[in-house]
């Protein structure tokens, strides 16, 4: 019920209304932003900032009995926006699959597995990877990718769909090559 009275404060220009709002779902909000961006403060900050100055632009727009889901939306819709602007122009190479690795001991650890999830990629056929890539590494929407390569988005979403089964099988097979590799250098069978 106090999200009502806020929302309309809010469209008669009450600032107070807003803080009000803000004290209530700003950890909400930032969690969300946290789960899609990760844990860079000041960029969590800004994109909740943005997500309370949408709501103050627009307080007429959500239901008062959503309001959360509302915000919600936002926020998730603002943090997809700053990832894409971290990553501008993300070639749409082999060599993009690659993953930065901040150590040694990760290098070492994740380089199997990076190794695996490349070779599965590039085992895909095209477009399904360009639209793999585009959506997963390059962050557009399966509206942007349809309408770049003249395809319905419903193709588009059931391309996506079985690129990620055939990638989850690959990986899947990779791990037990892998398993029963390990296996026979150490003179055992894989029971």
């Amino acid at each position: 019920m106090i999200d009502i009275f806020a929302l309309k404060a809010i469209l008669r220009g009450d600032e107070d209304a807003l803080v009000k709002l803000i004290d209530k779902y700003n950890a909400y909000v930032c969690a969300v932003v946290r789960g899609i961006i990760g844990g860079i403060a000041e960029d969590v900050e800004e994109v909740a900032a943005d997500v309370f100055f949408a709501l103050w632009n627009n307080a007429d727009k959500p239901d008062p009995q959503k309001l959360k889901a509302y915000l919600g939306g936002i926020a998730r819709n603002k943090a997809k926006n700053k990832l894409r602007e971290r990553v501008d122009d993300l070639p749409l190479e082999e060599d993009c699959i690659l993953i930065e690795q901040s150590s040694p001991e990760t290098n070492l650890i994740a380089g199997d597995e990076t190794a695996a999830v490349k070779t599965a990629l590039l085992a895909m056929r095209e477009p399904d990877r360009e639209i793999f890539l585009r959506h997963y590494y390059g962050l557009q929407t399966v509206a942007a990718i349809a309408g770049e390569i003249k395809m319905s988005e419903a193709a588009v979403k059931q391309r996506l769909t079985r690129g990620r089964e055939k990638l989850k099988i690959n990986l899947i097979g990779e791990e037990t090559d892998r398993e029963e590799t390990n296996f026979r250098h150490f003179g055992l069978r894989n029971v």
